[in-house]
């Protein structure tokens, strides 16, 4: 099966691909939000440092996996060892679930494009986004309806993504040349507006400005490790599907830099925009940047629609705006349901691709829709928290112990020197044994204590245990018993190795 599998029809697609999925609204929000929040231009050394020391290593990590093994996730940990095809599984799991509701966030955007024409929030765009757009409910106890508009535009997302990966590969790369590149041009024009505005430069200085006493907060390291990890697309089996579309011979390292080097790029810029554009407004509201930088979350649907009502050309800029964060997302969602499509195609090869292309979509949809109901937002708020701490963490943590303890990871070292121009040191091995574990453990931990002694959110009870402890469950349990039916398959070696791979 490998030698008719798909193949990226060049090393500058599979990069883009890479890229367009590692990008996406997190880069737009929540990290000029933690640069504001965690000492400014401070924040970006222990960013930086640990983007070479832990991100870049999990990312080879993944896309060695998928090139070597030419599987998807649960393909690949199965060629590894049978009874590690459920830490695959997870991963796919992980991706289904953020897919159902990335995919409304996706349609808020797409509302807003439309929207910004002629600025339909006004002066208060806190009371248009959750009365009239989301239509939301005070409580999570309030599901009453799902507002018809948002449905619509969810129902037109998930077809644009079908549309886009119908054609595995070949639909991907074709899209990508145009999804990855553009959301850059149009941020670097939203700079380019937002610097020549008055009070921007007070925006950027806020930014840019370093405190230095801040890197002796352990909280800052903390922040910098979850924004790296969260915005590499790393434990979710994307980059292990994009990697398998790979040749065996490819080079891997050179890539991973490229991809983790443009990633951190975009977000710096991403907070170049952000900042110079609060700038103004902050002079012009006679609010503080510290009160605007700190919105989080809000800050693409609240703030920054606020802010740009602002300026000169304000309809104009705001699609700009808006279209930017659509096309940013819509590479995301698209790599997380091919992550999915990839796997099931690797265990189901006689069923089209089309087909469970189609089927992934649908079922996302359906999954996604109690997102789109009055009580949605507080449903989405906490499924987000609980599958990227407890759901993706724990994969990551997991295929850090197999490659670093089982496989071993100096073995897959030797491999990757050979097919990279770009060598790695006994660094990698010794981060993906110690370092990454160590870190992801400390985060996991760190989390759960905070989850357990104040539920998150202040959300009741029945909607922490529904929407997040009981779907970390689910996936908990999916893995082991998928682990569990592939182990009790006749095999004449229980550490199952497709010796092929190895070559």
């Amino acid at each position: 099966m490998t030698e008719s599998r798909d193949r990226w029809p060049s090393k500058t697609i599979f990069i883009f691909a890479a890229i367009g999925s590692a990008v996406g609204l997190g880069n737009i929000w929540r990290f000029p939000y933690l640069v504001g929040k965690y000492g400014g231009g401070a924040f970006l050394f222990p960013y930086l440092l640990l983007l070479f020391l832990f991100g870049i290593p999990l990312l080879i990590l993944e896309f060695s996996l998928g090139q070597k093994m030419q599987q998807g996730a649960v393909g690949a940990m199965k060629r590894i060892r049978k009874s590690f095809s459920g830490i695959g599984l997870g991963a796919i799991c992980c991706s289904f679930f953020v897919a159902c509701y990335y995919a409304v966030v996706m349609a808020w955007c797409l509302l807003y494009c439309f929207y910004s024409v002629n600025i339909a929030w006004g002066d208060d765009p806190s009371t248009f986004f959750f009365e009239n757009v989301l239509q939301s409910s005070s409580s999570p106890n309030e599901m009453w309806m799902i507002p018809t508009h948002v449905l619509a535009a969810l129902v037109f997302v998930w077809v644009c993504v079908y549309f886009c990966i119908w054609k595995g590969v070949r639909s991907v790369s074709a899209v990508v040349t145009i999804t990855m590149p553009l959301p850059v041009i149009l941020l670097i024009i939203l700079l380019i507006r937002g610097v020549t505005l008055p009070g921007a430069m007070d925006g950027l200085i806020y930014y840019v400005k370093p405190d230095f006493q801040a890197l002796l907060n352990t909280e800052v390291w903390m922040a910098a490790l979850t924004q790296i990890f969260f915005s590499l697309s790393v434990g979710f089996g994307v980059m292990i599907a994009y990697g398998s579309y790979e040749k065996k011979t490819s080079d891997i390292v050179k890539s991973a830099y490229i991809i983790a080097v443009s990633d951190a790029a975009i977000a710096i810029l991403s907070g170049l925009v952000v900042f110079s554009t609060l700038g103004h407004m902050a002079l012009q509201s006679g609010e503080s940047l510290a009160k605007l930088a700190a919105s989080g979350p809000s800050l693409a649907f609240i703030v920054f629609p606020k802010a740009l009502s602002l300026i000169p050309g304000a309809a104009f800029f705001s699609v700009f705006f808006f279209l930017t964060l659509l096309l940013l997302g819509i590479d995301s969602l698209f790599s997380l349901v091919e992550a999915i499509s990839t796997t099931l195609h690797d265990q189901w090869s006689f069923i089209r691709k089309e087909d469970l292309t189609l089927y992934v979509c649908t079922f996302s949809f359906i999954g996604g829709l109690i997102f789109t109901t009055t009580a949605g937002i507080y449903f989405l708020d906490i499924s987000d928290h609980f599958i990227t701490i407890y759901g993706i963490v724990t994969v990551s943590l997991l295929q850090s112990f197999v490659i670093g303890w089982g496989y071993p990871a100096g073995k897959l070292c030797e491999w990757i020197n050979q097919v990279s121009v770009w060598k790695l040191s006994k660094w990698w091995s010794f981060a993906i044994r110690y370092f990454v574990p160590i870190c992801l453990i400390v985060l996991l931990f760190t989390a759960l204590y905070r989850d357990v002694t104040v539920p998150y959110g202040g959300y009741p009870k029945w909607a922490i245990i529904m929407m997040g402890w009981s779907t970390i469950s689910l996936m908990i349990f999916l893995g082991l018993v998928y682990s569990f039916i592939t182990t009790r398959k006749k095999s004449t070696n229980p550490f199952h190795v497709d010796d092929k791979s190895y070559d």
